[in-house]
């Protein structure tokens, strides 16, 4: 049951100023204790998709002791509720199945889930550009919003918002805005990357397709990550020193004033959204307290610790705008959060894509470089076995850290997963740097899944780059031939190194012959 945060008496005054902040967002930070009586885990209610071909896990709480016993489509699970109330079984598998079915669970009391399927689930996460919704009637619209909700007719794809809230332990539930349809009366509010993504799964496939959005704007992927896990990486205790710095430096007063400047802030930024330009009045981030969301820890403890042990396909994630002030770290816990999630999740090596930053930004600031940086780290992680990273750097809107073209993202991220988990051609991954040599005056690059050929559209390959042994990069012209790409500067006449949308706000236009761009990169680490 959802306590009132304004009229809680057992609220410090600090906190009772910052709920209506929270509120504006729509967000919970505060702890909720759960009934005695049967509930169920935040996924399963009325029209819920559940995962085919694996074992699904139905969990939740009743009274301690009780006989629980789960059935659906003729099968019938069984256990009892331990002393704390909390009980799972694992039910099915089942193959894929459009039929609208009951799911029935029986302890003492009884519930009944109608309409429950069987298909793919996905879990959509990260920032605002994963949050950012098909049409909210203001701001938050994608290209060709009217027509996209109007032409939203696949009763069969299906998304579950998990609304914000954070915790300081791990929590056992969360609050949903329950499962619904994608028609023209609610696809409005279903992140836009994951429903193009959706809807292109179900579309190859045939079968129902789940979505999970578990999002909130503007988090660093730290309040993403278990504290056990942000504790293993080696920046574990910097982002504490950073965190306990921050939270010093919002006094009571501070804290106080921060619903007035927030609602300043929200209403330039729906002015600026509605007229497609950026809004000049500075983010005045969230306040650092124990319940932030940009708290190390929160949102894993809020969000994504109750929808484990869930089974699932796989994962979605558009996230690191937040920390590209602190790019070197990303790498090491992008990987670290994807090891713990997989762990939490308990299903293997589960497939994990992510969407490298679009370009935004000045595109001819060349000093600081953290977008590029941040791109770097992402890519790295594609090290990791099951991942996937769908590039973005020609798709962004560089006076807009909100781009409005989401088919396109969801359709990258939808290429991906047809090719890697579900068999269907074609391999699509974008062209990577192989290598560069020196020949002459020019840098000879050489790429990794290009296909036959390269080409530039729009013109001449752009934002390339080439240094000497100076290291001073000055731009450059490239010539394609056929599979690789010869980089040469008047002003560099031996150069060792070269650069490609290494800015903030590249104009990339270099592609492989499937049309998927080449991943942004440099040839020198300096």
């Amino acid at each position: 049951m959802r306590s009132n945060a304004l009229s809680n008496p057992r609220l410090s005054p600090g906190l009772r100023a910052l709920a209506p902040a929270l509120a504006l967002f729509g967000g919970s930070c505060l702890a909720e204790s759960a009934p005695a009586d049967l509930l169920l885990a935040p996924l399963f209610g009325d029209h819920a998709v559940l995962q085919r071909d694996r074992p699904d896990p139905v969990w939740g709480t009743a009274h301690a002791g009780s006989p629980v016993a789960v059935t659906f489509h003729g099968k019938t699970e069984r256990t009892t509720a331990g002393a704390d109330g909390r009980w799972m079984v694992r039910i099915g598998p089942f193959p894929a199945s459009s039929e609208p079915s009951e799911l029935v669970v029986e302890a003492g009391a009884s519930v009944t889930l109608h309409d429950v399927v069987v298909g793919e689930v996905w879990l959509c996460s990260g920032q605002s550009n994963m949050e950012f919704v098909v049409n909210d009637g203001g701001g938050y619209q994608v290209d060709n919003a009217a027509a996209e909700v109007a032409a939203a007719h696949y009763p069969l794809v299906r998304q579950i918002a998990v609304e914000r809230s954070c915790a300081p332990a791990p929590a056992q539930t969360v609050a949903t805005g329950g499962w619904k349809p994608a028609l023209p009366g609610d696809v409005g509010r279903f992140t836009a990357v994951g429903y193009f993504f959706a809807r292109d799964i179900h579309l190859a496939l045939g079968v129902p397709v789940g979505i999970i959005l578990s999002a909130w704007g503007g988090t660093p992927i730290e309040s993403w990550m278990s504290d056990e896990a942000r504790g293993s990486t080696s920046v574990g205790a910097a982002i504490g020193d950073r965190w306990a710095k921050e939270k010093a430096q919002w006094t009571p007063e501070r804290v106080a004033a921060f619903p007035d400047t927030m609602a300043a802030w929200q209403k330039t930024e729906q002015e600026a959204r509605a007229k497609h330009v950026k809004n000049l009045l500075p983010w005045p981030g969230f306040p650092a307290t124990d319940t932030s969301p940009l708290r190390p820890g929160g949102l894993f403890n809020g969000m994504i610790a109750p929808l484990e042990p869930g089974a699932i396909r796989g994962v979605l994630w558009y996230q690191g705008e937040a920390n590209t002030g602190n790019a070197g770290e990303y790498a090491e816990l992008l990987g670290g959060m994807i090891r713990s999630w997989r762990a939490g999740f308990a299903q293997g090596d589960l497939p994990f894509y992510f969407v490298q930053l679009a370009n935004f930004g000045d595109e001819n600031e060349l000093v600081d470089r953290g977008w590029a940086r941040l791109r770097e780290a992402q890519a790295h992680v594609l090290a990791l076995p099951g991942t996937g990273m769908a590039v973005t750097a020609d798709i962004g809107e560089a006076q807009n850290i909100h781009p409005r073209n989401k088919q396109e993202v969801g359709r990258r991220l939808a290429l991906i997963a047809k090719a890697r988990v579900y068999g269907v051609p074609p391999e699509t991954s974008s062209p990577e740097f192989a290598g560069a040599t020196a020949e002459g005056p020019a840098m000879r690059v050489r790429f990794a899944h290009c296909g036959t050929e390269l080409f530039a559209r729009g013109g001449p390959p752009r934002s390339l780059e080439v240094a000497g042994a100076d290291h001073l990069f000055f731009p450059a012209a490239g010539m394609i031939e056929v599979d690789s790409l010869l980089v040469s500067s008047p002003e560099v006449k031996e150069p060792v190194a070269v650069r490609y949308a290494w800015t903030n706000a590249p104009a990339a236009n270099l592609y492989g012959d499937t049309g998927l761009p080449v991943v942004p990169f440099r040839s020198d680490t300096w």
